[in-house]
């Protein structure tokens, strides 16, 4: 997965597990780019979540408007999104790629692959939790359809269900860095010094371009997880099936406590730590480049 789809499913999955819906600070400095483009996607989804409130009260279901507050981001977060090498170095030292560091520090607030924690914060929990069986169905399908008539009157765009708007989304985001990230000249040239680098150091490369080359060390160890979480289990194959076309490769999450995840977020930490030395400065234009892209398609689909 490019660091681009990413982040922007991130996003994403944060708008849906708040019920895609409240006021909101916008994150940055208030004179950002990344902040206007932020304020901006707070405020079409505050008029996302006006449209589709309405559309379920007239379906005869209550729903509370809902936009999750963001809180500011930090300096060492602003640091890190403009590519600073000490800042990325010292997130790295302890998470490496943000894989195994989920089970050695769960709740770690700088962790790169932590999601936010928005359980108990959207009100709609509390409303669609106490409905029967068959009013919960009645209930999502209602919810689908209202964000079909909010993606066409706040966002213009056309789509078939809350599942084809988060999809459309994602599309975006692989668009923009087949265009704006691997198409970029200096960022191909770095990607390439950063992959002579790799392989001096003995590190196993499969693909060159900006977006594989980013995201190449945290798939390494997140298909280390899956195969621990595979043989752990009885319901699924020791080896994945390769994806059809189309498909998202399904992996799976280990059962590892803090202390058996250690030796594993020792050898991931060295990796990053490698892979951040031999990309120094390919990070230092790729990082703000797939944040300000992010931000864009989060503008653009009100996340």
């Amino acid at each position: 997965m490019n660091a681009i789809r990413k982040i922007a499913l991130t996003l994403a999955a944060t708008a849906v597990l708040s019920a895609c819906g409240g006021e909101a600070e916008p994150a940055g400095t208030a004179s950002s780019p990344a902040s206007k483009s932020a304020a901006t996607a707070q405020e079409k989804r505050r008029q996302f979540e006006s449209v589709k409130a309405d559309c379920m009260k007239q379906k005869g279901f209550k729903y509370i408007a809902y936009v999750p507050q963001e809180d500011p981001l930090t300096d060492d977060e602003l640091k890190r999104r403009a590519g600073d090498y000490e800042a990325l170095k010292a997130q790295r030292a302890k998470y490496g790629f943000g894989v195994f560091a989920t089970y050695v520090y769960p709740k770690g607030p700088d962790s790169p692959d932590i999601m936010p924690d928005l359980s108990g914060a959207d009100p709609n929990g509390k409303i669609w939790t106490k409905l029967s069986p068959a009013q919960h169905k009645s209930y999502w399908k209602a919810v689908s359809a209202c964000v079909v008539l909010a993606a066409e009157q706040v966002l213009g765009k056309k789509v078939s269900s809350d599942t084809d708007l988060f999809d459309q989304s994602a599309d975006a985001s692989d668009r923009a860095a087949e265009r704006e990230i691997d198409g970029d000249a200096e960022l191909v040239k770095l990607a390439s010094s950063m992959a002579t680098c790799l392989t001096g150091k003995g590190y196993k490369i499969s693909g060159t371009t900006p977006s594989q080359l980013s995201s190449r060390g945290r798939d390494a160890f997140s298909d280390q997880e899956d195969e621990i979480g595979r043989k752990q289990r009885e319901d699924v194959p020791d080896v994945p099936s390769p994806p059809k076309k189309g498909e998202t490769k399904r992996t799976f999450g280990a059962t590892l406590t803090p202390a058996q995840a250690k030796p594993y977020l020792a050898k991931e930490i060295k990796a990053a730590l490698d892979d951040l030395e031999c990309g120094k400065d390919f990070y230092r234009v790729y990082t703000p480049k797939v944040e300000a892209i992010a931000q864009k398609v989060a503008e653009e689909y009100a996340y």
